[in-house]
């Protein structure tokens, strides 16, 4: 196949895999959205959905968390690791979206990407699946899965980003890129999966008998 057959033999086949996209983080709305993807960084999703009921029906808007004391919000997200770092970002960042931001989470990537905490993946989290802006967030899964299908040369998340949006139409990326990441949980994973075992990687290469080395 040629690259662009992969990219549409990809997309093609994840729709069909997975044709409801649900975002795995549980919130209510967009303030809710950034703090559990803010949370997400080094921990599963499924120990953030764990954490946040509790912290949530402490504060769920950006009023009531700046009024939570930090050392509250680390003890509640310890589990979710970096709870030093993360509980200050919530705290500070609750404060500029009631100073800045009237309380709101801003519909702008330079402005969601100045809030303490908060880079390039979790603004496009937000923006995509908050607002339905087209971004394409790349995590370890669609970092790995984006060499081994050789849409990428891998050499950093930006570079994968990049690529991925040249390759697949704009309107599908939102989507996309949560099916990409279910795939990658549930198929071609970091150990079970060497670029020569799940159904789209044979699909691909069916050729392939070496490994694929993937850079982090």
């Amino acid at each position: 196949m040629t690259k662009a057959e992969r990219f549409s033999h990809i997309a093609a086949r994840l729709e069909e895999l997975y044709p409801e996209t649900p975002i795995p983080l549980d919130h209510r709305d967009s303030y809710t959205l950034l703090i559990a993807v803010l949370l997400s960084a080094q921990c599963t999703d499924a120990r953030v959905n764990q954490i946040t009921p509790r912290l949530f029906a402490l504060a769920d808007t950006p009023e009531a968390m700046a009024r939570v004391p930090v050392e509250t919000i680390r003890e509640i997200i310890k589990p979710c690791g970096l709870s030093p770092r993360k509980s200050s970002a919530i705290s500070e960042l609750s404060r500029i979206l009631i100073d800045q931001h009237g309380g709101k989470v801003p519909e702008d990537f330079a402005a969601l990407e100045a809030l303490p905490g908060v880079g390039h993946k979790t603004a496009s989290v937000v923006m995509s699946q908050a607002f339905g802006v087209p971004a394409f967030p790349v995590d370890t899964h669609i970092h790995r899965l984006a060499q081994r299908w050789k849409l990428t040369t891998g050499k950093n998340v930006e570079t994968t980003e990049r690529d991925l949006k040249r390759g697949f139409p704009r309107e599908s990326w939102n989507a996309l890129h949560l099916r990409i990441i279910f795939y990658g949980r549930e198929h071609c994973t970091a150990r079970g999966c060497d670029g020569t075992v799940c159904e789209i990687c044979r699909s691909l290469f069916p050729e392939r008998v070496r490994p694929v080395k993937t850079r982090k």
